[in-house]
């Protein structure tokens, strides 16, 4: 019964017009599955990362930086709808801040690049079926785009959920598409070679890929780091930044006591008895911000060795066919992680960037505070603090969940937060204009209620209706 489950999703994919190199991958991952794989690393099978070499000890020359940025393309994960967020379209087509969206950012941000040094890397969308149009329609509002050599995109692969019970494609009438599912963003190893993208980069002189996620504007294409690598000859390097209990459940990379290479740990790869060891950030203190760097030279000589399987570790991933409705068929989602690639390439480092580099927007929590005048951007449209002390803590209610309800309620623009620790919103409130905060402040409402323009809020807040 089992195998006929796995032929039922090859037979599915092949249909769909799936690389044969990504089918590949998958048969490798359910027939683990079928073994009884989890997916878990436990803790007496890993040391704590200790040493790890840090981006402001790294002293390179403009000349090497111009150099370096030459051989790098930039690869955006821009895969994301932000359906949790409840929009339908692209999570990078949301405006981030003063009206740019992610993706205008992002190349507004390539562009002070090479005002600065003369050299403009290329960018590189790993996209979907859902983000493709929209995301390439933001990108027509600047030419320099369109004269790049490389393509602007390439497509992600997918894979068919599988029934938890039975490990064959689950059947949803209701919403076929549903039924389909990307196989985690460590496919964007076998879908950057599968596209001809890996082999066009090479031949245009890319030597190393810098790949990131769409949504992290922090996450910029630092030259230093280009030219330590080259420099270093180092094939794989993560960044990763000191974690914070905000971070605890994130995953962290730490050192494999079988033969010391390092290994990237999710939350999904841990027992639950042992959550508490791998929350421990005294313990495990650094977590991987998905910044990543790749030597493609390597890349490609890794995939031909292999027969196009990296051996990333398999992800186990138990959700509903329909993750609107608890009560939909179980399904399981085979996934992988990009950064536990760190652990195929011999000789992949660690890298200690600073928290400016992770600034990722999961939540409107996160889109609240990139919005405030906490930040702003600076000269080359890389988003910088405007506060010495530390980022406030925000935790807004339910009525803030989607981004429509988030913006219906900031119409004239969110509060200023530069004097602010934390905030926290229960109940339905209306922001007014010229809002302050300062301190730590809690806003609770029964009922629906407005904060007056021009209020400056301290402290605990009831408002009427």
């Amino acid at each position: 019964m089992e195998r006929q489950g796995h032929d039922e999703a090859v037979s599915m994919m092949v249909e769909r017009g799936v690389d044969q190199r990504a089918i590949t991958v998958f048969e490798d991952y359910w027939q683990q599955l079928a073994e009884g794989a989890q997916g878990i690393v436990r803790e007496d099978e890993i040391e704590p990362l200790v040493d790890v070499p840090e981006l402001a000890a790294i002293e390179v020359s403009d000349d090497e930086r111009r150099a370096a940025l030459a051989r790098v393309a930039i690869v955006k994960l821009n895969g994301g709808l932000g359906t949790s967020m409840g929009m339908a379209g692209p999570k990078a087509a949301l405006v981030a801040r003063d009206g740019l969206t992610f993706l205008d950012v992002i190349v507004r941000q390539l562009i002070g690049l090479e005002e600065r040094y003369g050299a403009r890397p290329p960018l590189v969308l790993m996209n979907s079926f859902r983000t493709r149009d929209a995301s390439l329609q933001i990108l027509e509002r600047y030419p320099q785009m369109a004269r790049q050599e490389l393509p602007l995109d390439f497509l992600q692969n997918m894979e068919p959920k599988l029934d938890a019970a039975a490990l064959a494609p689950v059947s949803w009438p209701e919403d076929p598409e549903l039924e389909w599912c990307p196989p985690g963003h460590g496919d964007v190893y076998v879908a950057l070679a599968a596209s001809g993208l890996l082999d066009q980069m090479r031949a245009s002189g890319i030597r190393y890929a810098f790949l990131s996620n769409s949504d992290n504007l922090g996450a910029t294409c630092d030259p230093d780091i280009a030219a330590w690598l080259m420099a270093e000859g180092i094939p794989f390097a993560a960044e990763v930044a000191e974690r914070t209990l905000n971070d605890r459940k994130g995953g962290h990379v730490a050192v494999r006591r079988s033969d010391g290479r390092l290994v990237l740990r999710e939350a999904a790869m841990v027992l639950d008895e042992e959550q508490d060891l791998f929350q421990d950030t005294s313990r495990h203190r650094w977590f991987n911000t998905n910044n990543l760097w790749v030597d493609l030279d390597r890349l490609d000589e890794l995939l031909r060795e292999r027969g196009g399987v990296l051996g990333l570790p398999i992800i186990v991933n138990r959700k509903t066919v329909d993750p609107t409705r608890p009560d939909s068929t179980p399904v399981i989602q085979i996934e992988s992680a990009m950064g536990s690639a760190i652990e195929a390439f011999e000789g992949s480092v660690a890298l200690r960037v600073p928290r400016s580099r992770f600034r990722p927007v999961k939540t409107t929590n996160e889109l609240l505070l990139l919005r405030s005048d906490v930040f702003e951007f600076d000269e080359h449209s890389r988003i910088v603090s405007r506060i010495e002390h530390k980022e406030p803590r925000v935790s807004l209610g339910g009525a803030y969940k989607f981004v429509r309800e988030f913006d219906a309620r900031f119409p004239s623009g969110v509060p200023s937060m530069r004097e602010c620790t934390s905030l926290a919103v229960d109940g339905d409130v209306t922001f007014g204009a010229d809002v302050s905060m300062v301190g730590d402040v809690e806003v609770s409402a029964q009922t629906p209620a407005t904060v007056p323009d021009g209020t400056r809020l301290e402290g605990r807040i009831s408002l009427p209706q």
